[in-house]
């Protein structure tokens, strides 16, 4: 569906911003969440719907093991969290994806699962990819215990006070995820069987539910805990520390080609955010009940960033960046009208000329929040049948193929492949998890199996072999005698209707870093406090002040 179509505003086209701006990975690696990210989204669509809510099994001891089901219904379905929890001895417990026990397992059954299907599910669920499942499970997951916030939470409840608020910011979580799987993954229900339902439209729907529930789930085993333990004298914890914990999620490399592979899905995503940006600057004034608003999450960016905590060198200049912007654009509220004279428009033209990238995309993230009915539906339009891409155009005359190239991909055509620099990194599967992997291109050995990622490469060798062809020549007749460039003229069709499907940098080059591809994919998911622990792998908080099921939705019948 085309963005422009959601609440069609023609005046946005000129506020727009090019590929050549937004697909960069230092921009792209800079993304916040916005009030389009998947998890937001998610959570209007129950509320809005009017969900409901119940816990249906309870079979936990004393310690918190066992299992428990969490149901919510839509106006037309139910879904069913599945939920284990494990006695894992600390030198299992491993954030790597290679682990084979977790504190916690999980799947989201389609439906109200059956005593059948409990007994099923406690035979294959633990196992994660050991297992199996059946397409009545709709994702596969696990997690592992933040094991100091998780004994400092149940010590302080059992003992009737509050934890300290403290040690709850400095983590902002009790587990952390260490995979979701959907998809089709060990046997789980294929994307295109649910698709068509209103609810999953959407992307990663399906995993993020069960993300919403796992996080319910998991405070709901701390506190059980501390009943146990302190009896009568044990509390619950307030809600607005509660709130205050979401799930935290380690990502590594198995998440980065995603954006790559998937050419039509991230245009979409991308169209729909640059088209929600270009709206509000195309604003002639903005009312006061929005400049409030903005001002309101401009003091929650400002108490993020203070909680914001990481290590890493990257980051940690990031947050420098970020903290002073927000500095920057304190003064910029203070001395600068934000009500007329197209004020939205005004504030982010000077913040590209003065901040940081950080500072840019956190204040492209501000500018959405007062205006949800100017762009919340364009999340409508963030999904993609990917099949209408997949075609390539036999009859698309060569020299349009050219034009493309040379429009919309001199970002490629310009580096110098040559370079050691330039082709300094090897994309692969590795054998031992199946999952992609960075190699070293001439430190390491295995380039042979190299995944098709280097698209910069691929359009500058494309572009090369068409110089001999004439304009009028099909890129059919073309494609016979160059078949290995059938992957890449595919894309380059893909880019005349996708102008943002592709991330305009090598991926293979010295200083490419994975984790800003990862960063970005997360911000479309919701995610806050990116923390890296390397250049390949973050840890990342999800649903952080979200409300819980049982404050979101009904109690069921």
């Amino acid at each position: 569906m085309d963005c422009a179509a959601q609440n069609p505003m023609p005046q946005a086209a000129a506020y727009r911003r090019p590929p050549e701006v937004v697909m960069r990975l230092a921009r792209m690696g800079s993304f916040h969440q916005t009030r389009l990210s998947f998890m937001r989204a998610l959570l209007r669509r129950l509320k809005r719907e009017a969900w409901r809510f119940e816990r249906r099994l309870w079979e936990l001891d004393e310690n918190g093991f066992g299992r428990a089901v969490y149901t919510v219904h839509s106006p037309e379905r139910a879904y069913s969290l599945v939920a284990f929890s494990h006695d894992l001895p600390d030198d299992q417990r491993s954030d790597r994806v290679i682990a084979t026990a977790w504190d916690m397992t999980f799947t989201l059954f389609d439906g109200i699962p059956t005593e059948a299907d409990l007994e099923r599910l406690a035979q294959n669920v633990p196992k994660q990819e050991a297992g199996r499942v059946s397409d009545s499970e709709l994702s596969l997951s696990r997690a592992n215990k933040s094991v100091r916030l998780w004994q400092h939470v149940v010590d302080s409840l059992a003992a009737g006070r509050q934890p300290e608020r403290e040690q709850l910011e400095a983590v902002g979580y009790l587990v952390r995820t260490t995979a979701v799987y959907g998809s089709g993954k060990f046997g789980a229900a294929d994307r295109l069987t649910i698709c068509d339902r209103p609810e999953f439209g959407g992307p990663f729907r399906a995993e993020l539910l069960s993300v919403w529930l796992i996080r319910a789930f998991s405070i709901d085993v701390a506190e059980h805990i501390a009943r146990a333990r302190g009896g009568k004298a044990a509390v619950a914890i307030e809600p607005a520390l509660r709130r205050r914990l979401g799930v935290g999620n380690a990502t590594g490399l198995g998440m980065a080609p995603f954006l790559v592979n998937h050419p039509a899905l991230i245009n979409n995503w991308m169209m729909a955010r640059e088209e929600a940006l270009a709206r509000v600057r195309a604003l002639p004034a903005a009312e006061p009940d929005a400049v409030a608003d903005f001002r309101a999450h401009f003091e929650k960016a400002c108490f993020n960033v203070s909680q914001w905590r990481s290590e890493h060198p990257i980051q940690l200049q990031k947050l420098a960046d970020l903290r002073a912007d927000l500095e920057r654009m304190q003064a910029y509220i203070e001395r600068e009208s934000l009500t007329d004279d197209h004020p939205w428009d005004r504030f982010y033209r000077w913040a590209e000329a003065e901040l940081t990238l950080e500072g840019q995309e956190q204040l492209v993230s501000l500018l959405l929040e007062p205006y949800g009915e100017l762009v919340d539906a364009l999340t409508q339009c963030m999904d993609a049948d990917e099949h209408l891409s997949f075609f390539i155009d036999g009859a698309m005359p060569l020299g349009r193929v050219r034009e493309i190239l040379e429009t919309q991909c001199r970002w490629a055509l310009d580096v110098d492949y040559d370079a050691p620099a330039n082709r300094a990194r090897f994309w692969y599967t590795s054998a031992e998890k199946l999952e992609p992997r960075v190699g070293e291109r001439f430190d390491e050995s295995g380039a042979e199996y190299e995944l098709p990622l280097a698209i910069g490469l691929n359009l500058e060798r494309l572009h090369r072999d068409l110089q001999d062809g004439s304009a009028d020549e099909p890129i059919a007749e073309f494609l016979l005698a160059h078949p290995e460039h059938r992957h890449t003229v595919r894309r380059v069709q893909n880019l005349a209707k996708h102008p943002y499907a592709e991330i305009q940098d090598n991926l293979i080059a010295a200083e490419m870093l994975p984790i800003d591809i990862l960063r970005c994919k997360l911000s479309f998911f919701g995610a806050t406090r990116f923390d890296p622990r390397s250049d390949r792998w973050v840890r990342i908080c999800m649903y952080q002040d979200a409300p819980f099921p049982h404050e979101l939705l009904a109690p069921a019948p």
